[in-house]
């Protein structure tokens, strides 16, 4: 038995839920699939999988064993695709976690670009705003608005998102528009609030006109530690919101929102690609960042696109 082979098997029945399926994805037969699996159950002396008529389940030692297997297989991929004849055609499977308005907005809609330049990348996005246990979930990088506090990581910056501050127009209408960032503390107006998913605190902003520079926590009756959900709430006319652009473009043109205090600029926010200290960047991570990089480049203001 071919370990490797094995391995590959176990690991593709375990994500696709289903021997037919692996084999298919794999150009194997269902057969050679299923006599892969139980060789190496039998050198394990483990069960790995539980099978009925309708259902393949993993086993809590299959659980444990797979977490081990997707990280070999991937540190062998990578090893493979280091290599200069390999790295022009980088190949593999590639977990990666993004805001949630970033994928919906930008990322998903460019994917078919990406996918049909490099066919052999198997992409897994996750689309989030949640903290992600990187190894413990086996995700190979995370894209992230704000900067990156988590000592545990490694974090490369890819960009500088021009925001802004918005509001719906029939909030608008009922608080009035704000001619100081300071009313969003001690007036009427009400911001909504974006709560920090590690510690659960509402995000302050700075605002910078001139010389004057004012840091803004604003007063909230909602907050959220959704992108898409915080959107959403602004919207809603719930408060004043503080956007990338790139979120606030499309509604801004049907007017459903509006900018307000124009000529206070706010402070870009960074974003960062994040990977465990014990993973290099692979090629197909390298090629993926280069693309995010020149995306946003195409279709947000930004500052500075070079990783750092």
């Amino acid at each position: 038995m071919d370990r490797f082979d094995a391995m590959q098997a176990f690991a593709r029945v375990v994500e696709t839920g289903s021997f037919t399926k692996a084999a298919q994805t794999l150009q194997m037969s269902r057969t050679t699939v299923t006599q892969l699996v139980q060789h190496l159950e039998a050198r394990l002396r483990v069960r790995l999988l539980n099978r009925t008529t309708r259902q393949v389940n993993v086993t809590a030692d299959g659980a444990a064993y797979y977490e081990r297997v997707v990280r070999l297989l991937a540190d062998l991929d990578d090893a493979d695709t280091s290599l200069s004849g390999a790295a022009a055609e980088p190949r593999g499977r590639l977990r990666i976690d993004v805001p949630a308005p970033l994928a919906r907005l930008l990322l998903v809609p460019a994917l078919p670009g990406f996918l049909a330049r490099y066919p052999d990348i198997q992409l897994d996005l996750g689309a989030s705003d949640r903290n992600i246990d990187l190894i413990g979930e086996n995700v190979d990088a995370v894209i992230r608005g704000g900067e990156v506090t988590d000592p545990s990581l490694v974090a490369r910056r890819i960009g500088d998102l021009q925001a802004g501050l918005y509001a719906a127009p029939g909030y608008l209408r009922e608080a009035g528009i704000p001619d100081h960032p300071a009313v969003l503390a001690d007036s009427h107006h009400r911001v909504v609030g974006y709560l920090r998913s590690r510690n659960g605190q509402v995000l302050p902003y700075t605002l910078q006109r001139g010389q004057d520079r004012i840091t803004v926590q604003g007063r909230h009756r909602l907050a959220l530690d959704d992108g898409n959900a915080y959107l959403a709430a602004g919207l809603a006319g719930l408060g004043v919101l503080w956007l990338p652009d790139y979120m606030a473009a499309a509604h801004v043109a049907r007017d459903e929102l509006t900018r307000v205090l124009a000529d206070w600029r706010v402070a870009p926010m960074p974003l960062y690609v994040a990977f465990p200290p014990n993973r290099h960047v692979s090629v197909k991570l390298r090629v993926f960042i280069d693309w995010v990089g020149a995306l946003l480049a195409e279709h947000t203001p930004v500052e500075s696109m070079r990783p750092r």
